[in-house]
């Protein structure tokens, strides 16, 4: 399995500033095999750490936090003598230990030679709930499901990845129909590594839905877990709307679908504690469209996603066969599908700033406006090759966008105000040299 994520910790490992790391994402994206990967590709030795019930290392961080003495410890603990130059120090879960994670603060300060990644897939919730954190200390680096390029080079079509890294839109054409369909098994099969190494070994859709079903009761039992016992209730009720609230046709939130006479008060705790746990990713209206972005957010209007369009598929009941062949099923279903992998394409390339646009009287919508390189770009979203624009283009006129973005399953074209970009290619909306930035 590749990860683009790998050639981001070789940077950090190259980096005269490097700190520790914290690789931060939702359990079960990839977080561990990253960082034994890195340590096995990149460093003689590697010592893993879970800190998952693990006393010694809970009686260790009990104590004083200096380095000499934590090195020691650790040292005992692994049975060898480590070496900072050529050595990776592993700490999972550190968030089932807070004095650990307090640590990086010394070792930040007092022993920058020591090369530490650290994860945990539930830290996010750990910090709300009063862990002390080494602020300024750490570097970070998130991690996400398998993005569409991944997971073609994870199935063996790593051609195909890299005449899309390159942005090879003549080659693309040739070679359209072997994408749409290996983009159309993404939209079932996901990015979730067990998932996609199972189905690159065999193809067995049946075999990725048991995966998916298994991660899906994973997530459930962190709930019922780690959340408050009065959130779990509605934490379950908001994960099982999403797939509904996405097959609105505008996509908003809305809290009534919960339950008859729902309010943003009794949610919003529980829809944070999915974003903070990596399980959803919460997309505001803007009120504006004007830079910054953030400062228009509408915190009170959102579209919330999964983390994984597989696993929306497996949530929404679509079987291989709707998505695969043109199911009228799949037909009322396949615009939430789309603007769910979009999102996610552009969020597991880098794009932090998501957000979605319209006026007061709903008369206007954008699906998605990304602010990139100090503009600007919205961004249409359609599951087939309709070519309509009628909003998109009202939108660009008013406002003056440099660059308007239509992604469809049409092939790519570039006119004088906007940019059809195959689906199959929304990465190359993103990078140093990406299409939006050029």
């Amino acid at each position: 399995m590749y990860r683009d994520a790998l050639h981001d910790l070789k940077q950090w490992k190259e980096s005269s500033r490097r700190k520790p790391l914290i690789i931060e994402g939702a359990r079960q994206v990839g977080k561990t095999w990253l960082m034994k990967e890195f340590g096995a590709q990149e460093y003689r030795n590697t010592v893993y750490i879970n800190f998952d019930h693990n006393e010694i290392m809970s009686n260790l961080f009990a104590g004083d936090l200096s380095i000499q003495r934590i090195m020691q410890g650790i040292e005992l603990y692994c049975g060898h003598t480590i070496t900072p130059d050529d050595t990776l120090l592993i700490f999972d879960e550190i968030q089932e230990v807070p004095a650990a994670l307090a640590s990086l603060k010394y070792f930040c300060e007092n022993a920058p030679e020591y090369h530490i990644i650290c994860a945990g897939s539930l830290l996010g919730i750990a910090l709300h709930q009063g862990t002390s954190f080494p602020v300024g200390k750490v570097d970070f680096l998130k991690l996400y499901p398998l993005s569409f390029r991944e997971f073609l080079i994870a199935d063996g079509m790593k051609d195909c990845a890299d005449m899309i890294a390159r942005k090879d839109f003549e080659m693309m054409k040739v070679f359209r129909l072997k994408l749409t369909d290996a983009l159309k098994k993404y939209y079932y099969v996901g990015g979730m590594p067990e998932a996609v190494l199972s189905f690159s070994a065999n193809h067995d859709y049946h075999q990725v839905a048991q995966i998916q079903d298994n991660i899906l009761a994973a997530y459930d039992q962190d709930v019922s877990k780690h959340a408050p016992n009065d959130q779990v209730p509605r934490i379950r009720a908001v994960w099982n709307s999403i797939p509904s609230q996405l097959a609105k046709e505008n996509r908003k939130f809305v809290y009534g679908l919960l339950r008859q006479g729902g309010r943003a008060k009794e949610y919003e705790t529980a829809i944070m504690w999915l974003c903070d746990c990596g399980l959803a990713r919460k997309v505001s209206r803007i009120s504006a469209p004007k830079l910054p972005l953030k400062a228009y957010e509408d915190l009170k209007a959102f579209k919330l996603y999964f983390l994984d369009v597989g696993l929306l598929s497996r949530l929404s009941g679509l079987t291989p066969m709707t998505l695969l062949a043109k199911n009228a099923l799949f037909s009322e279903f396949k615009g939430a599908l789309t603007e769910q992998y979009v999102q996610q394409e552009l969020t597991a390339n880098g794009v932090q700033n998501i957000y979605y646009y319209t006026n007061e009287r709903s008369t206007l919508e954008i699906d998605l406006i990304l602010g990139l390189d100090a503009s600007i770009i919205p961004i249409e979203v359609k599951a087939e090759e309709n070519l309509r624009a009628k909003s998109l283009k009202s939108f660009q006129e008013k406002y003056e966008c440099p660059l308007a973005i239509r992604t469809s399953m049409s092939d790519y074209c570039k006119e004088s105000w906007l940019t059809n970009l195959p689906l199959y290619a929304v990465s190359a909306l993103t990078g140093p040299d990406g299409i939006a930035l050029s």
